[in-house]
C-alpha cells in the first residue's frame, strides 16, 4: 500500500503549484469556517449586555459574517476547481503510461490475461481511483487543517474544555482504523471479481455469433449470474463495512460534544465562560469533530482507490519486453538464419527444440505440418513477439535481438488467417497509419487483391467506415483487405499464414498469380493447409512436433513417400 501512495505522490509532483493553490484555497475556507463562531459568540455576547441589545455591534458582526462567508464560498469553488484539474490530470497520465505500458508489454503477458482484466484495469479501476483521489483532495487536507485550527482557538477559549476533547477523540481513530484494515481485503476482491465480469462479457461480445449458433446462450447467462451474485455479495460486504465507520465515529463524536456541554455549562454558571464564548466553543467542538467523521469516510474511499491503484501499478510493473541498448543498422533484404533454437510457451511443455533452417533472399519457404506442429509459433519468432529460449534467429547476419523491433517488423509484410479492422474508413484501413501511402496506391492496392469492386459496391465505397466486429464485410472481404494492405507498400519478406483461407475458389485462383508476382525477389514464409497452394515454393518445411522432419521441394517429398506425401494425399482423400 505504500509502494502505492508514492507512486500517486510521484504523479502529482507534477501539479505542485495547483497543489499549493488548492492548500492556500483550503487554509482560506478553514480560516472563514473557523472565524465564523467568534462573530457568532459575539452577537450572543452583544444581545446580553448590561444595557440591553448592541444593535449597532451586531450590524458590524453580520456585515463581516456575510464577508467571511463570501470569501469562503469563492475559496471552495476555486479549491473545487484545482482539484478538479490535479485529479482528472493524474488519471489522464496514469491512463497515458497504461495504455504505452501496455503497448511496450511482451505478446506473451496479452495471451495469459483476459482482454476483458486489462479494459478493466485500464477504465473501472482508474475511475475509482480518481473518485477516492477527488474525495482525498476536497476534505482530507480541509479536514486536517480544521482540527489544527479549531485546538488553537479551543484552547484560547478554555484549556480544561479542550483537554476532555482531546482525550475522547482518539477513540475515533481506533474505531475507524479497527474497521479499515477488515475493508482493504473485500475491496480488493471486488476489483477482481469486476474484472472477471469484465472479461466474460467482452469474451460474449467478441464470440456471440458462435454462442449462438451452439445455442450456449443458458450457460453463458448462467454463468455471468454467477458471476453477478459474487460481485453483489463481495460489494454488498465492502460497502457494509466500510459504511460502517462514519456511523461509529459520529457516535463516539457526540459523547464527546455531551462531555464538553456538560463540562461547559457547569464553567458558565461559575461564571468561568460567558455564554457567547461557550456558544463559540461549542461550535469549535463540532467543527473539531466534524473532520473526523469525514477523514473517516475519506480514509475508506482512499483505501478503495488504492486497491484499485494497487492493480492498475501491478500491470504498470510488469516487464515490458527488452529493447537492444544499441540498435545495428541493418539494410534488411531477406536473409534469414535460425540456428539451434529452442523454444517452448510454457517451460514444462517442450515445443520447438534445436530447430536450424537458412533461407536466402529471394526465396519462397512453405511450412506445414499438423495443428499444434509449431508453424504459427515459427512465425511468432521470425517477428520476434516472442524471443527464443536458446538459440538464435540473425536476419543479415545479425541477431534480431540487436535489431530495432520497429524497423524488423518494418521489413515483414503479413497476412494471418486471423483478420484485424480497426474503426475507421476502408482507405484507413488499407493504409494503416502510412500516411506517406497515396489514395492512388491505396486504390492501385485494393485492386491488385481483387477487392476493389466489392468496395466500390459499399455505400460510400472508401470513405465507408468498417469494424472487426460489424457485419458489413464478410471474413473473405475482410482478408481480401489486408491483402490489400501489404500490396499497397510491399517490404523485402512477407508472412503469410493461411492468407487466402476465407477467400472462394475462384478468387483465390486468380490472387495466386498476383502473389506470384509479389513474391518475386522477396523472402516469403508461407503457412498453409492447403498443399495445392504451396506446390511452386522453392523448398517446403514439414514440421512436427516443433521439429522439421522433412524438406525439399513438392516433387522431391512426394517422391519420397514420407510424412508429406501422406498430408498430401490424405487431402484429396478426404476431397478437398
Amino acid at each position: 500500500m505504500n509502494s502505492n501512495i508514492k507512486r500517486v505522490l510521484n504523479y502529482i509532483k507534477k501539479y505542485i503549484p495547483i497543489v499549493i493553490l488548492s492548500m492556500l484555497m483550503a487554509v482560506v475556507i478553514v480560516c472563514s469556517t473557523l472565524y465564523m463562531p467568534i462573530l457568532i459568540g459575539r452577537s450572543i455576547d452583544c444581545l446580553l449586555t448590561e444595557n440591553g441589545v448592541d444593535m449597532s455591534a451586531i450590524i458590524v458582526l453580520i456585515k463581516r459574517g456575510l464577508i467571511v462567508v463570501a470569501l469562503g464560498a469563492m475559496a471552495q469553488w476555486l479549491m473545487n476547481v484545482f482539484n478538479n484539474k490535479i485529479t482528472y490530470g493524474v488519471v489522464r497520465d496514469i491512463r497515458a503510461d497504461l495504455f504505452t505500458h501496455i503497448e511496450r508489454l511482451p505478446i506473451k503477458y496479452l495471451d495469459a490475461h483476459p482482454t476483458g482484466d486489462i479494459v478493466s484495469r485500464c477504465i473501472a479501476d482508474v475511475d475509482q481511483f480518481s473518485d477516492g483521489l477527488l474525495v482525498g483532495f476536497s476534505q482530507f487536507l480541509t479536514g486536517v487543517l480544521t482540527i489544527f485550527g479549531t485546538l488553537a482557538f479551543m484552547f484560547r477559549l478554555n484549556v480544561w474544555c479542550t483537554l476532555v476533547v482531546i482525550l475522547l477523540t482518539p477513540i475515533s481513530f481506533l474505531v475507524a482504523r479497527f474497521i479499515a484494515t477488515r475493508t482493504a481485503s473485500l475491496f480488493l476482491a471486488q476489483s477482481q471479481k469486476r474484472g472477471e465480469q469484465t472479461a466474460l462479457i467482452d469474451e460474449t461480445l467478441a464470440n456471440a455469433r458462435l454462442i449462438k449458433a451452439f445455442s450456449r446462450e443458458a450457460d453463458i447467462m448462467e454463468k455471468f449470474d454467477t458471476q453477478n451474485e459474487e460481485l453483489r455479495e463481495v460489494s454488498l460486504k465492502a460497502t457494509f463495512y466500510s459504511s460502517l465507520v462514519n456511523p461509529s465515529t459520529r457516535f463516539v463524536n457526540s459523547l464527546v460534544y455531551a462531555f464538553v456541554a456538560v463540562a461547559g455549562a457547569f464553567l458558565a454558571i461559575k461564571g468561568k465562560i460567558s455564554v457567547g464564548a461557550l456558544t463559540s466553543f461549542l461550535a469549535y467542538a463540532t467543527q473539531y469533530t466534524k473532520p473526523f467523521n469525514e477523514i473517516s469516510g475519506v480514509v475508506t474511499e482512499l483505501q478503495n482507490s488504492l486497491t484499485c491503484a494497487g492493480r492498475v501499478f501491478d500491470m504498470l510493473s510488469e516487464k515490458v519486453r527488452p529493447e537492444s541498448d544499441d540498435p545495428v543498422a541493418v539494410d534488411i533484404k531477406g536473409n534469414v538464419d535460425l540456428s539451434h533454437v529452442d523454444f517452448s510457451y510454457d517451460p514444462q511443455r517442450e515445443l520447438i527444440k534445436d530447430l536450424n533452417l537458412s533461407v536466402t533472399q529471394g526465396q519462397r519457404i512453405a511450412i506445414v505440418g499438423p495443428t499444434g506442429c509449431g508453424k504459427t509459433t515459427l512465425i511468432n519468432l521470425l517477428m520476434r513477439f516472442y524471443d527464443v529460449d536458446a538459440g538464435s534467429i540473425m536476419v543479415e547476419g545479425c541477431d534480431i535481438r540487436n535489431i530495432d523491433r520497429h524497423h524488423l517488423r518494418a521489413s515483414y509484410g503479413m497476412v494471418l488467417q486471423d483478420t484485424w479492422l480497426r474503426h475507421d474508413t476502408i482507405m484507413e484501413n488499407i493504409r494503416m497509419g502510412r500516411e506517406e501511402i497515396s489514395d492512388e496506391a491505396v486504390i492501385e492496392a485494393a485492386k491488385a487483391a481483387h477487392a476493389h469492386s466489392f468496395i466500390m459496391r459499399l455505400p460510400k465505397g472508401y470513405d465507408t467506415v468498417v469494424s472487426d466486429t460489424g457485419t458489413l464485410l464478410s471474413a473473405g472481404q475482410k482478408q481480401l483487405l489486408c491483402i490489400s494492405r501489404i500490396m499497397a507498400d510491399i517490404p523485402p519478406m512477407l508472412i503469410l499464414d493461411e492468407a487466402t483461407s476465407s477467400i472462394d475458389t475462384r478468387t483465390e485462383q486468380k490472387i495466386q498469380s498476383d502473389f506470384e508476382r509479389l513474391m518475386k525477389g522477396r523472402t516469403s514464409f508461407v503457412v498453409a493447409h492447403r498443399l495445392s497452394t504451396i506446390r511452386t515454393a522453392d523448398l517446403i518445411l514439414v514440421m512436427k512436433d516443433g521439429n522439421i522432419i522433412e524438406q525439399g521441394r513438392h516433387e522431391e517429398l512426394l517422391a519420397a513417400g514420407g510424412f508429406y506425401h501422406k498430408l498430401y494425399y490424405s487431402q484429396y482423400d478426404l476431397g478437398d
